[in-house]
């Protein structure tokens, strides 16, 4: 029976000791911005990549074209863009709304429709002025 207690006393000598070695852990708050940022920074492939891809694309190379601008020239400027920058407008085109356009566009139809019933303007031939 001796022999057991020496034996206990020793693992839980030992198991004190070894308890008190043990570094403690330190973690801090991470906002939802902090991680969404982070997630935006590094997604698979890098924003030069994801924005070399979306260039490479038929479509937006005639949209380019349509608006005046040059493909090669566009893919230089990305390609002159730090990491950062990459990301962010990688990101950026990612998160845009589709048919964002649509939006504006009747916006500003409702706003020269109100102006036009208020007898501010006259651009649609269908109003009548309250005026």
């Amino acid at each position: 029976m001796t022999s057991f207690r020496r034996l206990l006393a020793l693992v839980l000598t030992l198991s004190l000791f070894n308890v008190s070695m043990v570094h403690a852990a330190q973690a801090g708050l991470v906002t939802t911005e902090q991680v969404a940022g982070l997630a935006a920074e590094a997604p698979a492939g890098g924003g030069h990549a994801r924005l070399a891809a979306a260039l490479a694309r038929d479509d937006v190379r005639a949209a380019m074209e349509r608006q005046g601008v040059d493909p090669a020239q566009a893919v230089e400027r990305v390609a002159a863009l730090t990491d950062e920058e990459a990301g962010r407008l990688a990101g950026q085109i990612e998160n845009a709304p589709a048919g964002g356009i649509i939006g504006a566009i009747l916006l500003v139809f409702f706003v020269l429709l109100v102006t036009d019933i208020l007898g501010l303007t006259k651009v649609f031939p269908f109003t009548r002025s309250v005026r």
